[in-house]
């Protein structure tokens, strides 16, 4: 089989929320399938430049952007400029995303809908934008939304992530019933447990998150963030170009299985 099916060269590839950790990954990952790659950032330029230089140190074309996913001005407006500066968009990865560890009996009203806009409404309002002008162009394109093992499973203190990544799970397979048509295929990723520079306090021997995280997991391991390039490479491609409405888990096996892995009963 030809990795022709697999090369991104001549596309334009925007990724939210790419300026560190696993968006960053997959982002990279796409830049080396040949892809010019666009990021976006919110909380500062001097983030944001630094980002682009990691991503051009390793020989990627890229393109940052400030812009807010929860302001529908904003992201209809940076989606504009991307194109008339970088190119027509086609591949759209909605990365962006918030966590609140509060128990929903203590989580405060505001933190819950902060979670919701950002990690549910804002894929919606990022994608309504893209797609609209992919349907225009008539050539169809590529949505990955960035799941999560809470679209599955529940877990203590993370009641309004897990509901809108829950959520997101159920969007991902309307936007893919509802743009078929077009030619834009919806499809998610949703990663498990990754070694990045958030969970490297806890990745410690005798921490019980790491024991628990690794005892957890079939492959015995957390996932370098290199891991979810492959899928992220493939949904992007036109080897999924008949696969739509997925969610691909990346997690080690996780979800496969019930209770510990390996040779306990």
């Amino acid at each position: 089989m030809s990795t022709q099916l697999f090369d991104l060269s001549g596309k334009v590839a925007l990724v939210t929320g790419a300026t560190h950790g696993l968006g960053m990954a997959m982002a990279a990952g796409l830049g080396k399938a040949g892809a010019t790659i666009v990021i976006n950032g919110h909380s500062s330029q001097e983030k944001l430049d630094n980002a682009l230089k990691a991503y051009r140190d390793q020989g990627i074309t890229a393109h940052g952007y400030l812009f807010n996913v929860t302001d529908e001005a904003q992201i209809n407006d940076a989606v504009a400029k991307i194109e008339s500066e970088v190119g027509a968009i086609d591949i759209l990865v909605n990365n962006a995303g918030i966590i609140r560890r509060v128990p929903m009996l203590e989580m405060p009203l505001d933190e819950w809908e902060a979670v919701i806009k950002t990690d549910l409404t804002g894929v919606f309002m990022m994608s309504k934008a893209v797609v609209s002008r992919m349907v225009e162009r008539g050539n169809g394109g590529k949505v990955i939304n960035i799941c999560s093992m809470m679209s599955e499973l529940g877990r203590n203190s993370v009641g309004a992530y897990a509901a809108a990544k829950g959520g997101l799970k159920m969007l991902t397979r309307n936007m893919a019933t509802e743009w078929a048509k077009y030619n834009v295929q919806v499809n998610g990723i949703g990663p498990g447990y990754f070694a990045t520079s958030q969970t490297e306090p806890i990745r410690v021997d005798g921490h019980p998150m790491n024991d628990f995280i690794i005892s957890r997991t079939p492959a015995g391991k957390w996932g370098d963030p290199d891991d979810l390039q492959g899928a992220t490479i493939f949904l992007a491609s036109k080897a999924s170009d008949f696969v739509t409405g997925q969610v691909v888990y990346v997690d080690g096996g996780i979800l496969a299985t019930i209770g510990k892995p390996s040779n306990e009963a």
